[in-house]
């Protein structure tokens, strides 16, 4: 198998592999602000519980959440609920919600209360005053910390292939298998050349965003 074979064969499992990423992203991001908001409710005992639900994912591996999340309702219930790669993203989403969610909090809190209170005084609603004043701010002050996670993200979505979905790595394992070693490494060309674009993305973003001062 010649060099454009293989490149041909790892941009296959490199679609699937940025269809995680996406689909992960594209779930994550607001359920993990949903989720802080529950870990700032001043209702306690919903606090306590999203707040213990956040340790837990935070504390288990995402490889054994990924096993979890495939496996488990096949013998509670007899039977999958859900498609390998349904499974991954299930896992993913609930996995980096969790994650994303201590950053939105983190941000959120970083906000001086008498910005919620000037806004009120101008007659403000509170959604007003945190989607229009608040959140620009909050995006600001996270951007760093997210673009970590994010970039972290790109790596992780190679653990999807523990239960068999073919992603760029478990394209480059199967060729790997025919005798050819060299493609394992070569994967590293992809994923240096995605997160070399993600890096360059979040700096013009945070450039983009330096009108606000800390």
């Amino acid at each position: 198998m010649g060099f454009w074979d293989v490149t041909l064969k790892l941009l296959e499992g490199f679609q699937t592999t940025f269809l995680i990423f996406a689909l992960t992203l594209l779930f994550a991001l607001p359920l993990g602000l949903i989720i802080s908001f529950g870990s700032m409710s001043k209702f306690t005992p919903l606090r306590y519980l999203v707040k213990t639900v956040v340790w837990i994912v935070r504390g288990i591996p995402l490889m054994l959440q990924v096993f979890i999340i495939f496996y488990v309702p096949g013998f509670v219930f007899g039977a999958p609920v859900a498609s390998r790669f349904n499974a991954v993203i299930v896992a993913f989403t609930i996995n980096y919600a969790c994650y994303f969610s201590e950053i939105y909090r983190g941000g959120i809190e970083s906000i001086s209360r008498s910005q919620y209170e000037a806004g009120q005084v101008l007659g403000m609603t509170k959604p007003q005053v945190f989607f229009r004043v608040i959140l620009l701010q909050v995006i600001k002050r996270i951007t760093a910390p997210m673009s970590n996670e994010i970039i972290t993200l790109v790596k992780d979505t190679a653990l999807a292939r523990v239960i068999i979905v073919v992603e760029i790595l478990k394209v480059a394992e199967d060729i790997a298998t025919t005798g050819l070693i060299w493609p394992l490494f070569y994967t590293g060309a992809f994923y240096l050349l995605f997160v070399g674009i993600l890096t360059l993305l979040f700096g013009y973003i945070e450039k983009r965003l330096s009108y606000f001062k800390a």
